[in-house]
């Protein structure tokens, strides 16, 4: 029977054993696949401010305005003059939303002539008769 006992536990710490072996290289793993994350993080992070540097440099005033003047013909630009301007007060917005729809007053009375009223038959009881 100790035997018996003796190969069970045997046997479960040989399982634990290889369980530890398989989760330990299986976090090694994660590891470096995060170390490798994390250099192409820090790679695209360098070219992103080399990137923003270029951008910067093709977009100097100076080069624009020459690139400007070389392609005026080609480009059909005039200079911004002050009647290219309108006042904002000309300009139609559109209404702000209404929050809260119009309440009737307390004395409103709804017309008589000629009007509808809630004694008219609606269109499906005219069909009806």
């Amino acid at each position: 029977m100790k035997s018996i006992l003796y190969l069970l536990v045997a046997m479960v710490v040989m399982g634990l054993a290889f369980w530890a072996y398989r989760e330990n290289y299986r976090t090694q793993d994660a590891l470096n696949e995060m170390e490798a994350v994390q250099r192409e993080i820090a790679g695209l992070r360098e070219q992103l401010v080399v990137l923003r540097a270029e951008w910067a440099y093709l977009n100097r005033p100076a080069r624009l305005r020459e690139l400007v003047r070389l392609n005026a013909d080609k480009l059909q630009l005039d200079p911004i003059t002050s009647d290219q301007f309108i006042e904002t007060s000309k300009i139609d917005y559109p209404p702000p939303p209404v929050k809260h729809p119009p309440r009737r007053p307390e004395n409103f009375v709804p017309p008589t002539g000629g009007a509808i009223t809630d004694d008219d038959p609606t269109p499906s009881e005219q069909e009806a008769q």
